[in-house]
């Protein structure tokens, strides 16, 4: 009797185990490191139980396969719905978690022993602190404490993937500290910058570029200056707004521009060099981007956590939850998450809401699969900016000429991130480009040895310092100018710029608009056109402002389909539904054709004028192996070409 009870209650227990394991919920992003799955960090033994600790915890977008319709009509110069961006109000409502689903969030972490530290109005994160024991009980891993391989010094990271019982988690922020944080500018020494000087014709001192030589050369304008906009720039770091102060009076020149420093996370806003902080990036980017546009409303600097973890979702949440919203955002630091996805939801949350995030692409040359720091700036949902070595005609003279800074980050993409619709079209006439990956830069701008640099509360340089994080702030102050254009002309602001560069740029109006750098490489070598060392360029005065607030009228037309991943067999067929849109008075006869002469396309033409909705039968080539195969849709007409990808599960 006892022995049959006994055996009950091991069935039992074993059943309650199974179900407990079936509820069992994994976050959608990934969070252990290979160096610590492979053995290549050695592990120092397990973290101290009591170990405080702080995560930011991101819930999933809702609504996200229908977010990424939306966003696609909300560009799409033919929609009603162009540019009708969204308050973060109606964000939340339309993609951002439920209200119940955040309180089961909040409720699950008090629950868990964690302290809640605050909350965001479009419910995505919750910022929560705890000790690794509360962290281990919580999320069923063990939390251990390494040997970086690469850098001296331990980090600590679970080691397993997290799961929670109850709720799901798009990320964890704050769960391992292996990745620093990276700023995107390189120094060299005062003496090769005093024997030779990259910049003899700029304004600052030692004929060193200040900000405003790049407004002369990239704008050369003065109608517009910013005025009526805000900017954000995204630091792990504080500041002292002191090296601000000394940088404009060194230059003989008067700072318009309020400075907001805004601690998102507790991080202090303060950076001072007797205690070991250096405020070089926070500094360089307040003053390329006043430099461009002098009159803005506001600058906003964003600073969060960077140690022991980052708090990169904290600092891009509290971006997309601004009041008022800034309309450009930059960021020139790096770092290397578990997941190069985990900060897509702000990302396009920014899309959704009219802002553009510009990111500085890197200063290590062209991008590999072991670069460290590229990330960001390979996504395919921001801006990725180049770098470019300039000449001007004098001080605050006019553009020269330009060529590829040779450090400039540039290439396809090292996280795998797929070829976005707005490139498939340039890649395919661009013969260095993925036609299945995302490529970059997007810009560029100058990044060379040719600034005047003012930082550390000691320390003003000349010719010092270079790097993209002088081009991604540029780029932001730019985009300001266009804005104000915009809003004065009754229009929207512009919000994400990707889709609307592109077809500049192969348009005929793209020599008016760009700089186009077809000199000098990076590992890639400057062509006509879109390549890999500095994208499409560097801007051209007001020509790109122009067309940027045009209204897109020319004639034209877009073209998507959906579902995009379809499975089927060699020899058969699979449908699809294909989107077309016209503006601009389009009406031409639109004809499909594929990359590969592996599939064909029933009906094969779209009749004019073009716009409509068509169930398309694609037919798979009979000797098409089994696997994954992507196959670029050209579209054809009006003397335009236009193309979209459909991903075919060959099995």
């Amino acid at each position: 009797m006892i022995r049959r009870l006994s055996t009950a209650l091991l069935t039992l227990v074993a059943l309650v185990s199974i179900a407990s394991a079936s509820q069992a919920r994994p976050a959608l992003t990934r969070h252990t490191r290979d160096a610590v799955l492979n053995g290549q960090a050695r592990s120092l033994g397990h973290l101290p139980g009591n170990q405080s600790m702080e995560l930011t915890l991101v819930l999933p977008l809702r609504n996200e396969s229908s977010l990424h319709f939306f966003l696609k009509d909300l560009y799409n110069p033919a929609s009603p719905n162009y540019r009708h961006f969204l308050s973060v109000e109606n964000f939340t409502t339309m993609f951002g978690p439920t209200q119940k689903d955040y309180n089961a969030a909040i409720n699950w972490a008090k629950q868990n022993g964690f302290q809640v530290l605050s909350t965001a109005r479009n419910r995505m994160i919750v910022r929560v602190s705890g000790t690794a024991s509360n962290v281990e009980q919580a999320f069923h891993v063990n939390m251990g404490l390494y040997q970086h391989p690469t850098e001296n010094r331990t980090f600590f990271a679970p080691d397993r993937e997290p799961t929670t019982d109850t709720v799901q988690f798009h990320s964890i922020a704050g769960l391992d500290s292996y990745s620093t944080p990276h700023p995107n500018f390189v120094r060299r020494s005062a003496t090769d910058a005093i024997i030779n000087p990259n910049a003899t014709t700029g304004s600052c001192p030692s004929k060193s570029f200040c900000g405003s030589d790049m407004r002369a050369a990239y704008y050369g304008g003065t109608a517009l200056t910013g005025a009526g906009q805000t900017l954000g720039l995204f630091e792990f770091l504080g500041t002292d707004l002191d090296d601000v102060t000394t940088y404009y009076t060194n230059a003989g020149q008067t700072n318009n521009v309020p400075i907001t420093l805004l601690s998102v996370d507790g991080a202090s806003t303060a950076c001072l060099a007797r205690q070991g902080c250096d405020d070089t990036e926070q500094t360089l980017d307040i003053t390329q981007a006043a430099g461009m546009a002098p009159n803005l409303a506001n600058l906003t600097v964003y600073i969060g956590k960077s140690s022991p973890t980052l708090d990169d979702p904290g600092i891009f949440n509290a971006m997309a939850t601004a009041s008022p919203l800034d309309a450009q955002l930059s960021c020139s630091w790096s770092w290397t998450p578990p997941d190069p996805t985990t900060d897509d939801p702000f990302f396009l949350e920014f899309a959704a809401q009219g802002q553009n995030l510009f990111d500085a692409a890197g200063d290590s040359g062209h991008w590999t699969k072991s670069l460290t720091f590229v990330w960001p700036a390979d996504d395919a949902n921001l801006v990725s900016v180049g770098g470019t070595d300039l000449t001007t005609t004098g001080a605050g003279g006019a553009w020269a000429s330009e060529t590829v800074w040779v450090d400039s980050g540039g290439g396809i993409s090292p996280n795998n991130f797929a070829i976005p619709d707005y490139q498939v079209t340039t890649a395919a006439g661009c013969a260095s480009c993925s036609q299945s990956f995302r490529n970059g830069p997007d810009v560029a701008a100058n990044s060379n040895f040719t600034f005047y640099v003012c930082a550390d509360q000691t320390t003003c340089t000349a010719n010092e310092f270079g790097g993209t994080s002088f081009a991604a702030p540029m780029w932001a102050g730019y985009l300001a100018l266009a804005n104000e254009q915009a809003v004065s002309l009754g229009q929207s602001t512009l919000g994400f710029i990707n889709p609307l560069i592109y077809p500049i740029g192969l348009g005929s109006n793209y020599a008016n608009d760009f700089h186009d750098v077809t000199q000098g490489s990076n590992g890639f070598s400057a062509t006509p056109g879109y390549d890999l060392a500095t994208g499409w360029g560097s801007p051209n005065g007001s020509g790109l402002i122009d067309d940027l607030t045009a209204g897109g009228q020319s004639p034209s037309f877009t073209v998507s389909v959906a579902p995009q991943k379809r499975r089927g067999t060699a020899g058969g067929t699979v449908t699809t539904t294909l989107t077309t849109a016209i503006s601009g008075g389009f009406n031409s006869d639109i004809t499909l054709s594929a990359n590969s002469g592996n599939v064909s396309f029933n009906p094969s033409t779209i009749s004019a004028p073009g716009a409509g909705t068509s169930t398309v039968t694609i037919t798979v080539g009979a000797n098409v192996p089994p696997g994954k195969h992507r196959y670029i849709i050209n579209a054809t007409g009006g003397g335009l070409t236009q193309a979209t990808v459909v991903a075919i599960d060959v099995e």
